[in-house]
């Protein structure tokens, strides 16, 4: 049964970061639990063109994403966008997604899951596969439990 919703801060400090390579890194700021499950939130860093995440989709949550600096390219659906600093993105449940930083530098976003799911687990195993300390299959077994399904993306880079 979830918690009760709580008001909550949570400072930079406090939050815990996973490195990924070329100086990406998640900041995990909320794993649902003090919301109640009302939401989850993290901010991420990526390098010159790397790919955030290959197209997937969310059965149970929205997504939404700010960019608080540089350029990310969205693949929804079947239409690639580039989107700068100040760009809100919206993605309904069962809206396939994919997103990455620019090839003309660094970028950054935040990210906001509704209704939370308590993925901070997810993000840690997806920087040990990035930093080579284990295999995508590992994750093979998490799909339903973090609600991430990987489709085909013809359009994506």
């Amino acid at each position: 049964m979830p918690r009760k919703p709580q008001a909550m801060i949570v400072h930079e400090r406090d939050a815990e970061e996973v490195s990924l390579p070329g100086g990406g890194r998640f900041h995990l700021l909320e794993d649902s639990r003090a919301t109640g499950g009302l939401l989850g939130a993290n901010r991420l860093v990526l390098p010159p063109g790397a790919d955030g995440t290959r197209p997937h989709r969310h059965r149970l949550s929205t997504e939404l994403f700010y960019v608080l600096d540089g350029t990310m390219e969205f693949l929804v659906d079947d239409t690639l966008t580039a989107v700068g600093k100040g760009a809100l993105i919206v993605v309904p449940p069962g809206t396939v997604h994919a997103f990455g930083a620019s090839a003309d530098g660094p970028a950054e976003f935040f990210a906001v899951l509704t209704p939370g799911i308590e993925r901070f687990g997810y993000f840690r195993q997806l920087g040990r596969i990035a930093r080579g300390e284990a295999g995508w299959d590992s994750m093979d077994d998490l799909h339903e439990r973090y609600d991430v399904h990987f489709v085909g993306g013809s359009r994506w880079r």
